[in-house]
C-alpha cells in the first residue's frame, strides 16, 4: 500500500491510502536486498573481530559496524511491515533506533 504525503501543518494526520499494484512488492525485494547487505556486514565483522589484535586496534570502528547492522535490521524491518500493508506512520512507530524513527518522522512530516 501506498500513501499520500501528509502536511508539516497536521502532525495527527493519517495518510491517504492510493493504489499501487507494484508497492507491496517492491517494499519486500528491498528489504531482502538490506537483509542480504546486513548478513554481508555481520560476517565481515565476525571476521575482524576474529583478529585479536584489529579488534583492539579498531574497537571504535568494529562498533559503527555494529550501528549499521542494527541500522540495516530496522530498515528491513520497516519495509517488510509496510509491503505487509501497515501504514508508514504505524510501521515507523516500531523502530527502535531513536534517531532513525525521528528522521523518518521529521522526513514525513517535511510533505
Amino acid at each position: 500500500m501506498s500513501c499520500l504525503p501528509i502536511s508539516s501543518h497536521d502532525h495527527d494526520a493519517r495518510p491517504v491510502p492510493s493504489y499501487d499494484p507494484f508497492s507491496g512488492v517492491l517494499h519486500a525485494v528491498m528489504a531482502g536486498e538490506l537483509r542480504e547487505m546486513r548478513d554481508k556486514l555481520e560476517a565481515l565483522a565476525e571476521v575482524l573481530v576474529g583478529d585479536e589484535h584489529f579488534a583492539a586496534s579498531y574497537l571504535e570502528q568494529l562498533q559503527t559496524f555494529d550501528y549499521l547492522i542494527q541500522h540495516a535490521d530496522e530498515c528491513v524491518n520497516l519495509l517488510e511491515r509496510i509491503a505487509g500493508g501497515e501504514d508508514s506512520l504505524s510501521a515507523i512507530s516500531h523502530v527502535r533506533l531513536g534517531a532513525v524513527q525521528d528522521r523518518l518522522r521529521t522526513a514525513l512530516r517535511g510533505y
